[in-house]
């Protein structure tokens, strides 16, 4: 294992930047998630790490050296893409072990490194069969294998799990994860669902338009977002957005007059003071409404999604930003009802709704 270190790095294809100079540390040994929305850059960044873009500027360091001109297959890595790309005329074996073979392995380290990968991703009972004869969990575990068969320095995923239906996606989620935990490999994953980046990350890396909006671990992007955009984001559902202004600031407290709600006003911690008037958005995510809140909103719920361990209330449904509250057991409430959601102010977080950025 190695680490990988992006210094300004950057990437245009013509007069289109579409990465500007990252600046970006994995350790040895790290999960790494690149996670945002379709657009953002993330797979060309690691496509960049893998050698299969030129970069337009900057560098890649792969294990403390300069790999940034080296060609794709001597800088140590492996890919595993969204398509499983394995050869459907030779076996489970055979598709693990070529890259080994193609390189002039002698065939006894070829068939230990394919058994040692088997033995991990339980694919011994399956090792000559062909791919047409595996279920879509089943090959990607033999791409998974082929990359692992390499021993690279840095494992980097694409996407993988993009073409699994549902429960396959959240078991192949649970063996990656158990992998990255047996191997102790450096890994970088690619994915646009953020729960992904959640369950598999050490370091989750949120990019928007080419650029890093924030990087860290899941649950301190989770409690303490740097902007908008990296709340909105992580967490699923959704951060709800609220407007408001700002009636009276003291004592490390603001009074915030919500907007869209006569007369509700939460007193949210801040670390300065902010100037009566003040325009913000004030941040509450649907699991912290609770009974308990000291702060309170009138509104109508529209939609309710029981989900069995959970449900959540919808209000304003039809709109492009619809409040969402996650709803205690045994609620008692219908469609159409009016109801009082409560939540702690302690727990909600200010924005700029200009600069788009936390307001601590």
């Amino acid at each position: 294992m190695a680490d990988v270190q992006l210094t300004k790095l950057k990437k245009s294809f013509g007069n289109v930047d579409v990465i500007h100079g990252v600046d970006l540390t994995i350790e040895a040994g790290e999960f790494a998630v690149f996670v945002g929305p379709s657009g953002c850059g993330k797979s060309t960044l690691l496509r960049l790490v893998a050698g299969l873009e030129e970069a337009s500027g900057g560098t890649v360091s792969i294990g403390g050296e300069d790999v940034t001109d080296v060609e794709p297959a001597d800088r140590g890595v492996a890919m595993v893409f969204q398509s499983y790309a394995l050869y459907p005329h030779m076996t489970v074996a055979e598709n693990m072990g070529f890259g080994l073979k193609m390189t002039g392995s002698d065939p006894k380290f070829v068939r230990e490194r394919v058994q040692r990968a088997a033995e991990i991703l339980h694919l011994e009972q399956l090792l000559e069969r062909k791919p047409k004869q595996l279920s879509g969990g089943q090959r990607q575990r033999v791409a998974i294998g082929r990359a692992i068969v390499r021993e690279p320095k840095v494992f980097l995923f694409d996407e993988p799990l993009s073409n699994l239906d549902a429960e396959l996606r959240v078991r192949m989620r649970l063996e990656i994860a158990k992998l990255h935990n047996d191997l102790g490999a450096t890994m970088i994953y690619v994915t646009h669902d953020q729960v992904e980046a959640m369950t598999l990350a050490d370091k989750i890396v949120v990019l928007r338009a080419g650029r890093i909006e924030q990087a860290g671990a899941p649950l301190d992007l989770y409690a303490d977002p740097d902007n908008l955009f990296v709340a909105g984001f992580i967490g699923s559902p959704k951060m709800n957005f609220l407007a408001g202004t700002v009636s009276e600031s003291a004592n490390g407290e603001s009074v915030i007059a919500l907007t869209e709600f006569d007369g509700a006003t939460a007193k949210v911690p801040v670390s300065g003071t902010l100037k009566p008037g003040t325009e913000v958005l004030l941040g509450i995510r649907p699991e912290h409404f609770t009974s308990q809140g000291t702060a309170a909103i009138e509104t109508r719920i529209e939609v309710i999604e029981d989900l069995g361990g959970v449900s959540y209330g919808y209000s304003g449904a039809d709109t492009d930003n619809p409040l969402t509250i996650a709803l205690e057991e045994g609620h008692g409430i219908k469609p159409g009802q009016s109801f009082k959601a409560r939540f702690d102010p302690a727990r909600a977080m200010l924005f700029d709704p200009q600069s788009e950025r936390r307001i601590r």
